[in-house]
């Protein structure tokens, strides 16, 4: 007999698909595959990497997501979990047994958020980082975790969600579309123009929040969703000197900056940052 696949991903592996062929996939021993032969491992961490090349086009590395677990942990971030989770609650109401796709999920920190808030629903994070695959799998009793590219067609069966979440992720409008059900629901947050703002006057070269970023989401989106409802949600953070080094470990900016501007004394004077973010709900047209 072989093991059974974690209790989290019995709910999805009817409706996951092979990258490669897009053929259902079926579990035998610690390894999911499809009737033409293709193949994925069920990591002993408890996600499935569904990477039709292997590897990943771009990732956050095992260092990013250490920083991310850490700073998550500080509670830092709590008022945008109880937003994400507010939001989907509402658009998850009277659904008996909703799935949640939480793309880019990182550690699984807001997915956690939304099946706590909703406790007959079922999550699955998806990254491309293995660190956060493992932080993600075990971020809820009904959470699962898989890895796939975000920019490929999904290995998911269409109308397989009842709700998208995209948080601080690239998107995917037309697969966003296709994986939901007709009366599924996207939800999307991103970061504000004043996001972080004294934290990237303090630390040269982290990236700015581009200022067309709701033009171009707006375009982005329009072919497939219509906006339902917007909320936003700005509050000041008081951060020491380790709790700025991991914000900024754990965004694209850890790429830009001086390594020497990463190494921000934990003795450092803490220092008030802003965080503002806007998140919206939209319905599939």
């Amino acid at each position: 007999m072989p093991r059974p696949v974690p209790a989290a991903l019995a709910p999805w592996l009817p409706l996951l698909r092979c990258p490669h062929c897009a053929a259902g996939l079926s579990q035998h021993e610690r390894v999911l595959r499809c009737p033409q032969g293709h193949s994925f491992d069920l990591a002993r961490a408890g996600y499935v990497s569904l990477l039709a090349g292997g590897t990943a086009t771009s990732a956050d590395d095992d260092a990013m997501a250490r920083a991310r677990d850490s700073f998550l942990a500080t509670g830092a971030y709590a008022p945008l979990r109880s937003l994400v989770a507010d939001l989907a609650a509402e658009a998850l109401a009277a659904r008996p047994s909703p799935r949640v796709l939480d793309i880019g999920c990182g550690t699984g920190y807001h997915l956690g958020g939304v099946l706590e808030r909703v406790p007959r629903a079922w999550g699955l994070g998806v990254d491309t980082a293995a660190r956060a695959l493992r932080f993600a799998a075990r971020a809820h009793e009904r959470a699962a975790a898989a890895g796939w590219d975000v920019f490929s067609r999904f290995p998911l069966a269409d109308a397989a969600a009842d709700l998208v979440m995209d948080v601080f992720a690239p998107r995917n409008p037309p697969e966003f579309a296709r994986v939901l059900r007709p009366e599924g629901l996207l939800l999307v947050v991103r970061p504000a123009e004043d996001h972080l703002a004294e934290l990237r006057a303090s630390v040269p070269g982290m990236v700015r929040p581009d200022p067309r970023k709701e033009e171009r989401l707006a375009a982005a989106l329009a072919p497939h969703f219509a906006a339902e409802e917007t909320r936003d949600l700005r509050l000041q953070v008081t951060l020491d000197g380790a709790g700025r080094r991991d914000l900024v470990a754990m965004t694209p900016s850890a790429r830009h900056v001086d390594p020497r501007a990463l190494a921000l004394s934990d003795a450092g004077a803490a220092l008030s940052v802003t965080v503002s973010v806007r998140a919206s709900l939209h319905r599939r047209r």
